[in-house]
């Protein structure tokens, strides 16, 4: 894992498309139980390197019920983004993470976490991805019909501030849909 994580952390593949350049963001060991994919780093984590290190992030973190400690535990949390470096600034937002990640590391990197127990897909980009045709017509179907996912995957909109609107029409999801991944993710760590 070390080995390619490395190979990984050196990628520059993209880097012409990239408006800060590269810099991948991705953890992950052979223990670990979860696994986080969300679309891609933003201007904070792209500077730190320390993937959910923003608002979104302590976002994340109050919806899985976990401290900071546990979450960058590598043990606990392998965090695999769709893109592993900051896309560049779009029209509204961040651009799309970038093609090229998920499909030339990801299955490298499942192959070298036998003990994963959940896999967290957040936004549509990871669901489209991962889930293919059974992903819904809209994230908020997606969302709403999460057992269907089960037992592998969870998902979830994006935690970002800027979804604050989506949380305020969608209150079923903080009533309905955290409990039960606050309930997997204590299993999972215990």
């Amino acid at each position: 894992m070390k080995t390619l994580l490395s190979e990984i952390k050196k990628c520059t593949l993209c880097e012409p498309h990239l408006d800060l350049g590269a810099n991948p963001v991705v953890s992950a060991h052979k223990n670990s139980k979860i696994v986080i994919i969300g679309q891609a780093p933003g201007t904070k984590v792209h500077a730190s390197g320390i993937a959910w290190n923003d608002a979104s992030g302590k976002q994340l973190r109050k919806w899985l019920n976990v401290s900071d400690e546990d979450f960058y535990n590598v043990e606990n949390f392998a965090i695999i983004p769709m893109g592993f470096c900051y896309p560049g600034k779009g029209k509204s937002g961040d651009k799309p993470p970038r093609k090229e990640c998920a499909p030339l590391w990801h299955q490298q990197i499942f192959d070298k976490l036998p003990n994963v127990e959940l896999v967290v897909l957040i936004g549509m980009y990871a669901q489209n991805y991962y889930l293919k045709s059974k992903a819904k017509r809209t994230l908020t179907e997606t969302v709403d019909n999460y057992p269907e996912y089960l037992p592998n995957y969870f998902v979830l909109p994006h935690p970002s501030p800027r979804n604050r609107f989506w949380f305020t029409k969608n209150p079923w999801f903080e009533k309905n849909v955290i409990p039960e991944l606050q309930k997997r993710v204590v299993a999972i760590l215990k």
